[in-house]
This record gives C-alpha cells, sequence and structure tokens, in this order.
C-alpha cells in the first residue's frame, strides 16, 4: 500500500517533479474510494493507482505525461461502456474523475510542504482536511481545531469551503463538492494512522505484523523478553519495546484507531493489560486462546471490577473462521477480523452479500 502522506516525501529522492492523480468523484460501485492516488514521474516511473488497473490508469497515464509537458493541472473524466466499467468493478457503465496536477518535488513546493504538515499533524495524532480546488486554484490545510493554512486563491471561496470541509473531517470523509457557480473542490480528511499492539512477541505475532504492514498499520510488538522481542524476528515491526507489558501498554495511546492483541498466552501479562484497555476507547481488542480460557480471564476481570459489558469487548478467540492452525494462517484470520471491526463490514462471503455478476 501506499501512503500519500509519505509516497512524495520518497519520490523526492528520485524525482524532480511528478504528476499525482487523485480519484475525485465516481457514479457506480468501485473497490477504490475517493482519495486513491497515482505518481507518475517525468521518466514514467509509476507509483500507486487510482483504481484497480484497467483502462482507468491506462487513461489517466496519458493525462499525467500531458500535464508534466504542460505544467498545468487537469480535471480528467472517464466514462466507461459496461465492458469497461466492469473490467474495474463498477456494477455498469459510468464515470469516475481524476484530478492530475504537476507538482515539484524541491525545497519550497507549496504541496510539498503542506503534504508534509499534514503528515506530522496526523503522526502526533491529530486530524486535518486537505481542500483542493478542482480548478487548479490552490489548496489549503484545515485542523480540527479550526486552524487553516494556504488558501484555495480566492477569500471568498476559503470561507464557503471550511465549514463543508469541517462536517466531512468530524466524519472523517473525502469527497468532492459543489460550491455553486461551477466552483468544486475535493476534502480529503485524513487522521492518525491505524495501530497494531501485540502483546507477545510469539510466532505467531511474526507474520501477523508483516501482514498488517501491508494493510498500512503502524506495528508496536511489546513482550518482557529481550530474546524474542528483537529485529531479527520481526523486521516488519515499526516500533518493538521490551519491558513489563502492563505498564507500556499503560503509556500509549489506545484510540478507536487502535488494535490491540494479546498473544502472550499468560494471564499475569494479559490481565492488567486487558483491565486497562478496557477502560480506553481502543477499537479492538482481541485474545489467542479458547473459549474455556477466555471466560476464565473475563471471571478474573470481573473479580477484580470491571463491569460484564466491558468484558463483551474482548474477542476471544481472536479471529474468523478461516481454517487452517499455522502461524500464518492464524494471523491472517486475526487480521481479517481487525479489518472486519474498523469497517464494519459482515465478514461474510461476498458472494451472499447481494446480487452481483
Amino acid at each position: 500500500m501506499h501512503d500519500p502522506l509519505d509516497e512524495l516525501d520518497r519520490l523526492a529522492r528520485t524525482e524532480r517533479r511528478v504528476a499525482q492523480a487523485t480519484l475525485v468523484d465516481t457514479r457506480g460501485t468501485t473497490p477504490r474510494k475517493e482519495g486513491a492516488k497515482m505518481w507518475v514521474g517525468e521518466a514514467g516511473r509509476l507509483v500507486g493507482s487510482v483504481t484497480i488497473g484497467g483502462c482507468v490508469d491506462a487513461r489517466v497515464v496519458e493525462a499525467a505525461e500531458a500535464a508534466l509537458a504542460e505544467g498545468r493541472p487537469r480535471l480528467v473524466a472517464v466514462d466507461m461502456g459496461a465492458e469497461d466499467a466492469w473490467e474495474i468493478g463498477l456494477s455498469c457503465g459510468g464515470t469516475v474523475e481524476v484530478f492530475v496536477e504537476p507538482i515539484a518535488l524541491e525545497p519550497g513546493s507549496p504541496t510539498l510542504d503542506l503534504t508534509r504538515r499534514l503528515r506530522a499533524n496526523t503522526e502526533a495524532g491529530g486530524r486535518a482536511a486537505l481542500v483542493t480546488s478542482l480548478d487548479g486554484g490552490g489548496r489549503f490545510l484545515l485542523y480540527e481545531d479550526g486552524r487553516r493554512e494556504g488558501s484555495l486563491g480566492d477569500p471568498a471561496l476559503d470561507a464557503a469551503a471550511v465549514p463543508v470541509a469541517a462536517d466531512l473531517l468530524r466524519r472523517g470523509a473525502s469527497r468532492t463538492i459543489d460550491l455553486g457557480a461551477g466552483r468544486r473542490v475535493f476534502v480529503e480528511s485524513h487522521g492518525p494512522r491505524a495501530t497494531l499492539v501485540i502483546v507477545g512477541a510469539t510466532h505467531v505475532g511474526v507474520p501477523l505484523t508483516s501482514l498488517a504492514r501491508v494493510m498500512g498499520f503502524r506495528t508496536v510488538v511489546v513482550d518482557a523478553r529481550p530474546r524474542f522481542a528483537t529485529r531479527e524476528r520481526f523486521p516488519d515491526a515499526d516500533e518493538i519495546r521490551i519491558g513489563i507489558p502492563s505498564e507500556i501498554v499503560a503509556g500509549m495511546p489506545l484510540t478507536p484507531s487502535t488494535a490491540l492483541v494479546l498473544l502472550a498466552h499468560d494471564y499475569k501479562f494479559e490481565r492488567p493489560v486487558l483491565a486497562h484497555a478496557l477502560g480506553t476507547e481502543v477499537g479492538y481488542i482481541g485474545m489467542l486462546g479458547s473459549r474455556r480460557r477466555g471466560a476464565a480471564v473475563k471471571r478474573l476481570l470481573e473479580e477484580a471490577g470491571v463491569a460484564p459489558a466491558a468484558l463483551e469487548r474482548i474477542r476471544v478467540p481472536i479471529g474468523l473462521a478461516l481454517g487452517g492452525d499455522s502461524a500464518a494462517e492464524i494471523a491472517l484470520a486475526i487480521l481479517a477480523e481487525i479489518q472486519a471491526s474498523r469497517t464494519g463490514a459482515s465478514a461474510r462471503p461476498l458472494a451472499s452479500v447481494g446480487a452481483g455478476r
């Protein structure tokens, strides 16, 4: 996965300019949502995708090359017949709109500077919306506390866009908004990166950190045993913390965008971690173990004063019933449940969800 808040910095190491293509509107059902991005370098390098491939990305590449040559942004609307639409996941013919803009990757670049400010804000746990004029007039960054940096190039347009952007930011949504008189802006909401905290540097935790990284999670491995919690065993972990797990977890922000997974299989570590986590807004709590063992741990917590309703937040046994018992298969089942929990999805087979082709 390509994090747009990191990608421009990575590209700046090898490119002087790129064309950034952003999916800003869709009509129909598509597997890629607004905000998906592709970058095209001056030498033709491609990174990311605005759809899942096929005709749209090919046309976007042509538009990106033209935008780089002309030095001007453009809004590309791709009309598709039923066959082309089905190729990228739309249920029938429709239109997708992609905003393509050339971006200088050099010191002083306004776009690069705003992106870096946005990234610093989300890394600090903040939320903000990046608002871009689809007429090529500029962009501004709106923080959740109301502060604003940058401009669309027109004070009246800025004033009209702020309340709309603030509302979308509160809902965590990204979409194109028509402000009237043909003036359209794309509001892109950004919040803290989803974090996966793994308590227990076990063999299941190794593939779990690797899979979570592919899914865009920031991963933190926590264990009291330095022999197990090593960089050699967990090369894909963003952070490895060694010490008493309950003390480490108590010092971490457990927010709705955090998933907590306990793999230690030792109630001495699990009970104090769970007692703390259940008093926070952590988005997901899962514990490795059988139903019988889970019931025993919950009983200990209830005896310690944890409300029975709070105990229902603990998912044990952890993961979806995908079958398989290898470390990688268990890790996949865990991450699948975390993803379903985050999105509110049913976790049912797609073939049983609706009529589709």
